[in-house]
């Protein structure tokens, strides 16, 4: 049996991202959804959540705990090793760049009790509004990397989070003809190639805190570029087991200009597949159940 959980990240961006979530999961197929607590918009996210969720319990909301590329919630004494070095007039910001915040943690610069103490406080605040997470995720992904995912584990279990994305997918999540069609795709299928190397320690991890989990991520290496073409060569192309799709529908309005993102009229292009009659065909003609973080 295939099993999938249409995952939109980034709940609580923007109130167009927020808008966009919500008529993707109840016009379309998503199915699930994980919520930043130090974004612009949380209240209005927070709001819309407690609807959707009295309107069908089938959806699940997670926490999406922001690490990078944005501020946290904690002062900035209290999680000074995952601010941007040298930051102008002392601004309370976590490192910018994926690559920067890597370095970090390979070279053990973040401190692993800052990183619980700041995830916590994100799963804390969406608790504190009333809803309980039912995963968490990263922004970026950051918790792929070993170092960062340990302290991540132990904040979720004390919150009482019982499940984590799984980022790592499969080897060739695409057909080879798919991905040379495709220039954007190319960089970054090498990158995930070489960051499965952490596929193995991070599901030891996870088993050994305790929490669940599903078989991988799908939808990641497509991210910005998704059409149905593609939608479809990944359906084709799914294995056996639960997996997560992951996705960043939303409304490129003046509120998203005014965002650090590279994901702007992308959002939107998602957005119209995910709420099409023919994606909701494509998991129908290939007997793919639609699920969410509740029932793994």
């Amino acid at each position: 049996m295939r099993r999938l959980i249409i995952n939109a990240d980034d709940f609580g961006l923007t109130a167009g991202v927020n808008r966009a979530i919500a008529e993707a999961h109840e016009r379309g197929i998503v199915t699930s959804t994980t919520l930043m607590a130090n974004a612009r918009a949380f209240d209005d996210a927070v709001g819309l959540a407690r609807s959707l969720v009295a309107k069908d319990a089938h959806l699940s909301v997670g926490c999406h705990v922001v690490l990078l590329d944005g501020e946290p919630l904690l002062q900035s004494k209290q999680v000074a090793s995952l601010l941007q070095p040298n930051s102008d007039n002392g601004r309370n910001r976590f490192r910018d760049n994926l690559n920067d915040f890597a370095i970090a943690s390979f070279r053990h610069m973040l401190a692993p009790d800052e990183i619980e103490a700041e995830a916590a406080a994100q799963i804390e605040r969406i608790q504190a509004a009333g809803v309980q997470p039912s995963h968490f995720d990263t922004h970026k992904h950051a918790h792929m990397f070993p170092a960062v995912l340990r302290p991540l584990l132990r904040a979720a279990k004390a919150c009482k989070v019982q499940a984590v994305r799984n980022p790592f997918g499969q080897v060739w999540p695409l057909p080879m003809s798919s991905i040379l069609r495709t220039r954007q795709l190319w960089k970054r299928l090498a990158q995930l190639n070489v960051l499965r190397n952490f596929a193995t320690k991070f599901r030891r991890e996870v088993e050994s805190h305790g929490l669940r989990t599903t078989d991988g991520s799908l939808g990641v290496l497509v991210t910005g570029v998704l059409d149905l073409k593609l939608f479809t060569a990944i359906a084709d192309n799914m294995p056996q087991g639960t997996w997560e799709f992951v996705c960043h529908p939303g409304y490129s309005d003046a509120d998203l200009d005014q965002v650090q993102t590279r994901l702007r009229h992308s959002r939107e292009q998602e957005l119209q597949l995910l709420t099409s009659p023919e994606a909701r065909d494509v998991l129908r003609q290939r007997n793919i159940e639609l699920s969410s973080y509740h029932e793994l």
